[in-house]
């Protein structure tokens, strides 16, 4: 599960948020399998979308983490959740999207592609009013 500001994210949600307010991420990882998974890192990715087939990822003007935006988990035992909080600021007003992925952490591959089934997150960056 992924909130942003408190508000659940899929692939259909736009969430607002102004420019140079911190905006809460919340991203809960729950092990549905029987065994316990692990060491990996969550990585958030934020990116826009030029929509040409660019994704522009080179954003530290733009956009700054408040924290870190990578988060190291060493084990999720079976049906048990970990949650990893952070917090974004944006700088510039536009569209951005959030790129979460999971690799392992031991050996620095991705995991299969059934572990990269989260949705961009969208996010829209307005002038305070």
């Amino acid at each position: 599960d992924i909130l942003v500001a408190g508000q659940l994210c899929d692939c259909d949600v736009v969430v607002n948020c102004q420019v140079g307010d911190p905006v809460p991420l919340e991203v809960k990882l729950t092990n549905w399998s029987k065994h316990s998974v692990g060491p990996f890192a969550l990585t958030v990715m934020p990116y826009q979308d030029y929509q040409n087939g660019v994704h522009n990822y080179d954003l530290q003007d733009a956009i700054t983490f408040v924290g870190s935006n990578t988060f190291y988990i060493d084990s999720v035992k079976p049906t048990k959740d970990s949650v990893y909080f952070g917090a974004l600021l944006f700088l510039y007003t536009g569209d951005f999207y959030l790129n979460i992925k999971f690799h392992e952490d031991k050996c620095s591959r991705e995991l299969p592609l059934s572990w990269l089934c989260l949705p961009s997150v969208h996010i829209r960056a307005t002038e305070p009013v």
